[in-house]
């Protein structure tokens, strides 16, 4: 079933609450046990629910305009994580085994960064702005990287396009759930820049330099099938069953969780990904922005207002201005 849709029938046979209501008095009850703070669940662009029975917390983005990651929603994630370590560690508890990402805006997961903003501090020359900005991305991305320090499997659900940071967000989660059909990409070569919150460093490690380059350099759109062959999406389901995916993988993987956690946790232990890295990464973009041209902050623009229209393909809006990538329509990428 779609996330947010309304209550189906659960793998099991029986009927499943929607999202928000699961186990009714239950929740409340174990909420008050627990001593979970109220302000987790009223955050002002994050729908956060609390599933006891399954030891997961379900997350839905409700952003503000355009579907980014605008300041506030940057301040309400931080908060979120804070809050989170907050009730549930740091002892090793069973109380949460499972973080859910999601978002409530239909067809899109994530457009990535507030482009406007981008465009009002490249013109300003307010290079600390950008640095601030970046930097405040990483910091949430390490986090869930290292899943905030706590034995917990994090899970991107995503039922729409994820874009730009939308899609490096979703690169910092163990498992990735994605509907067919629904795309990715990096368009930020379009507009002269390049991803500068988390891309370069996640895929290099799981895809190599030469792959990874390949894929951040073309600014081509990818299908949650292509990346499915790539390793980069783990589970593939059909349009409208991303939350029924999710909660199936959750049924079946809780007698292995521990194992799981430890996996994941070796994984980023192997081939880790420092904060310091990320913010270094994030400096030479605030550097190369504010070197932009005025076309390609136009073109931004662009990207940005296109980006405001549901059911529409920004990156193809901006690709067809452009001169043709040297990767431009080369989509035989494989593992």
């Amino acid at each position: 079933m779609a996330a947010g849709a309304n209550a189906g029938t659960s793998s099991t046979g029986a009927q499943r609450p929607e999202l928000g209501l699961i186990g009714g008095s239950d929740v409340a009850q174990a909420r008050e046990r627990l001593g979970l703070a109220s302000e987790l669940f009223d955050l002002a662009q994050l729908d956060v629910h609390y599933d006891p029975a399954h030891a997961t917390l379900w997350t839905m983005m409700n952003p503000r305009g355009r579907a980014s990651f605008n300041l506030a929603l940057l301040q309400d994630f931080a908060r979120w994580q804070s809050l989170i370590v907050d009730s549930f560690g740091p002892v090793d508890t069973p109380e949460l085994r499972y973080i859910v990402l999601g978002s409530r805006v239909p067809g899109v997961f994530c457009y990535g960064g507030d482009l406007n903003l981008f465009v009002e501090l490249i013109r300003a020359g307010d290079r600390a702005g950008l640095v601030h900005y970046g930097r405040k991305c990483v910091e949430i991305l390490h986090r869930n990287i290292d899943s905030l320090g706590l034995p917990l499997v994090t899970i991107g659900m995503v039922a729409g396009d994820a874009l730009g940071g939308g899609w490096e967000a979703l690169m910092s989660f163990d498992v990735i759930v994605a509907e067919r059909g629904t795309k990715f990409g990096l368009p930020e070569t379009m507009f002269g820049l390049f991803p500068g919150m988390g891309a370069h460093a996640i895929l290099a490690r799981k895809l190599g330099r030469a792959m990874a380059e390949r894929m951040i350099l073309s600014g081509q759109t990818y299908t949650a099938e292509h990346l499915y062959d790539l390793g980069l999406v783990h589970i593939l389901t059909d349009r409208g069953g991303a939350r029924q995916a999710v909660e199936d993988y959750i049924e079946k993987e809780t007698r292995r969780h521990c194992g799981r956690v430890g996996a994941f946790a070796a994984m980023n232990r192997v081939n880790p990904v420092t904060l310091q890295e990320l913010c270094d990464i994030v400096d030479l973009w605030a550097q190369s922005a504010l070197r932009l041209s005025e076309k390609d902050i136009r073109l931004m623009l662009r990207l940005a207002s296109a980006q405001t229209k549901i059911n529409c393909d920004p990156a193809e809006t901006v690709q067809a201005t452009l001169e043709p990538s040297p990767f431009a329509g080369d989509s035989r990428l494989s593992a």
